[in-house]
């Protein structure tokens, strides 16, 4: 990828043309009037959210393995999905255009051939020979063989063992439920009773895929591990997972039935309702297979339940369906918000308020959920990324939400059907300061959830079982902290974050971006906190973040990231210009007070040019992150709002008699 961005960057970049803010206000009516236009008659905006192959494969195998029938529409359009997203490498990628994955692939294949593909089929020869050429099914990740397992295509010991008995654990031992992140709590714990009844699925077509591999899997000794180990961690956990795989069948009877009960007693008690486990499709599957696997009839009120959050997050379009890792309505609902306020205008801002109002009563007030195991004294005050997850909030969506509310509050030409949002901005503040980790930044639902020698344990190949803090989110609650009017004298918290952000920036000037992608998304968020929080914008960090952003912009005018920048020692690397990418940018330079800059009309010619007649911009390409290196995410939100939010702070800038930017974003 970098080097054909090196061949690009040698033809000779376009002379700037000035625009004229008629065209980008004509650009900034359409786009506000058809984001408007999408919103539910109660005011909140949810979008697709879109992975990779992974989710609509394991939704097939997961009624292969409880024997429940998919429409055979319903079955069909998702290998219709399947197939179009098929890789020219002959397997299925991550992202989109992106390297062959192994474990996508083998999922895709196994479903494709569950849904009646004929293995000779064009389609599924290459995928066969695409896998086998680099390994075979045997080099798939630890959730792969687990899916694999249950299959009884892998033998137990191709899977790293988490014996229930994890539920026992006082807090003080090396590994505890608290010491992992929400989204492994999550699916770890109904896994952990999977993993002691190791069930076998039903299966009814009885498809299998010996096929996928080089050796016959009960062959097989030793099974990949996580890239991640090191020395001292690699042969000190490969030796316990021994120890656990030849003595864990021995166990104590009635110890292990206790974990059991403890495991569901804890996935019950957050089982929310049709928004299911965590809210996150995974942990919603190994919630009904833990309950299926304990007994429980299909009309079990909580396997109802379970189920009906599963089929909620199924999209079906005329000729495609496929199935989504969450649903992103707070997110979506807010970010449109501030695109919207931004925009301004009677209608614009009433749109924005009545997303405002359709939030404020989905704060969390009254349960204190699993961030409390860390900071007990703390009251609840924050808003989850979905529709329900009350046990898990996160900093992230709380911050923009205040910003959000505190710029309705005080936006110019104040109306009379403005809500009363103090009381929700003071306990959401009171909670997000409470959840300052003790190095000054901010995770995404924990304090302090850091134990880095937990990303090499065997079971931990994905490298992601942590939230520590990062900068993106620490941006966030800065710029939000430094709106509601806290200077660095007269809050310790605000004080400590900036430090944070200061001390974490790239030698190259950026910051890695852990929720987006990369290293655009992160200097975007970092430097609208640095701007709210009254850094002066002559630093030696802000000039130095701002000649990277120049430097990278790509010759169409527009900025874009690869996914590979994601790697073991992450790096910038270019990509294709996208809007969303494009407008961080943006958004970032005019932070900076760069409004004035060739670089930043550039970006505006780039969005002016590329937007579409339907007021909307197109975006193929993934620029957002579940756990890097391992699961991306495509929020088709982000190409409807984002380039909206820049072109009208362009125009805005442009029209004031200032440069600076008001707001935290």
């Amino acid at each position: 990828m970098r080097e054909a961005f090196r061949k690009v960057e040698a033809l000779q970049r376009p002379k700037t043309q000035e625009i004229s803010l008629e065209d980008v206000e004509r650009g900034v009516v359409r786009a506000t009037q058809a984001l408007s236009a999408l919103a539910h008659a109660d005011g909140h905006l949810c979008f697709e959210l879109e992975a990779d192959a992974t989710i609509p494969s394991e939704y097939i195998m997961f009624h292969q393995f409880r024997a429940t029938e998919i429409p055979a529409e319903l079955e069909a359009k998702i290998g219709n999905y399947l197939r179009r997203t098929q890789g020219k490498h002959g397997g299925w990628a991550l992202v989109h255009d992106g390297p062959f994955d192994m474990s996508a692939s083998v999922k895709a294949y196994f479903a494709l051939k569950m849904s009646g593909d004929s293995i000779e089929a064009p389609h599924m020869r290459r995928a066969r020979e695409a896998i086998l050429s680099r390994g075979g099914a045997a080099n798939s990740n630890v959730f792969t063989r687990f899916l694999l397992a249950l299959y009884g295509e892998v033998p137990w010991r191709a899977v790293p063992v988490m014996p229930v008995e994890i539920m026992h654990l006082p807090k003080w031992f090396p590994f505890h439920l608290d010491k992992v992140s929400y989204w492994a709590r999550c699916v770890i714990v109904p896994m952990l009773v999977i993993q002691a009844k190791k069930p076998l699925a039903k299966n009814p077509r009885g498809i299998g895929i010996p096929e996928l591999f080089v050796a016959p899997p009960q062959t097989v000794r030793t099974w990949p591990g996580s890239p991640h180990a090191t020395w001292p961690w690699t042969p000190i956990f490969g030796a316990i997972d021994r120890m656990l795989q030849v003595t864990q069948e021995y166990f104590p009877k009635k110890r292990r039935a206790r974990a059991v009960d403890k495991a569901v007693a804890w996935v019950s008690e957050r089982l929310n309702g049709d928004d299911g486990l965590g809210a996150i499709f995974p942990a919603m599957v190994n919630t009904v297979l833990m309950y299926d696997v304990l007994g429980y009839p299909a009309d079990h009120p909580q396997v109802r339940i379970a189920c009906e959050a599963i089929e909620k997050l199924v999209v079906v379009k005329e000729n495609e369906a496929y199935v989504q890792p969450c649903l992103s309505p707070v997110w979506d609902t807010a970010l449109a918000g501030h695109a919207l306020l931004e925009a301004g205008g009677p209608e614009a801002e009433h749109q924005a308020r009545r997303g405002l109002d359709w939030l404020k009563p989905l704060q969390v007030l009254d349960i204190k959920g699993d961030w409390a195991a860390g900071r007990p004294n703390v009251r609840p005050g924050g808003w989850a990324f979905q529709y329900a997850n009350p046990h898990f909030p996160d900093l992230d969506d709380t911050a923009v939400v205040v910003m959000a509310m505190d710029r309705a509050t005080h936006q110019r030409g104040l109306v009379a059907d403005v809500p009363d949002y103090a009381n929700a901005i003071a306990r959401a503040r009171e909670w997000v300061e409470g959840l300052q980790s003790s190095d000054g930044g901010w995770a995404a639902f924990d304090a302090d959830n850091n134990h880095h020698y937990l990303n090499h344990i065997p079971f931990s190949d994905h490298g992601a079982l942590l939230d520590p803090p990062t900068a993106d989110v620490t941006a966030r609650v800065v710029s939000m902290l430094s709106q509601l009017g806290e200077t660095r004298a007269s809050s310790k918290a605000l004080d400590r974050g900036v430090t944070y952000l200061l001390n974490d920036q790239e030698e190259d000037g950026s910051w890695y971006g852990r929720w987006g992608m990369n290293f655009i998304y992160g200097t975007w968020s970092v430097l609208c906190a640095l701007n709210a929080a009254n850094v002066d914008p002559a630093s030696p960090e802000i000039r130095k973040s701002v000649a990277w952003l120049i430097r990278i912009q790509n010759p169409d005018g527009g900025w874009g990231e690869d996914a590979s920048s994601y790697k073991i020692d992450p790096a910038f690397e270019p990509g294709y210009s996208t809007a969303s990418q494009t407008a961080w940018a943006l958004l970032a330079l005019m932070a900076a007070g760069e409004a004035d800059d060739p670089a930043v009309t550039r970006g505006i010619n780039y969005l002016t040019r590329t937007q579409g007649a339907d007021g909307f911009w197109s975006e193929e390409r993934y620029t957002a992150t579940g756990f890097p290196r391992v699961f991306y995410l495509r929020y088709h939100g982000y190409p409807k709002f984002f380039p909206l939010w820049a072109m009208a702070r362009y125009r805005n800038l442009k029209r004031s008699n200032t440069r600076t930017v008001a707001f935290g974003m």
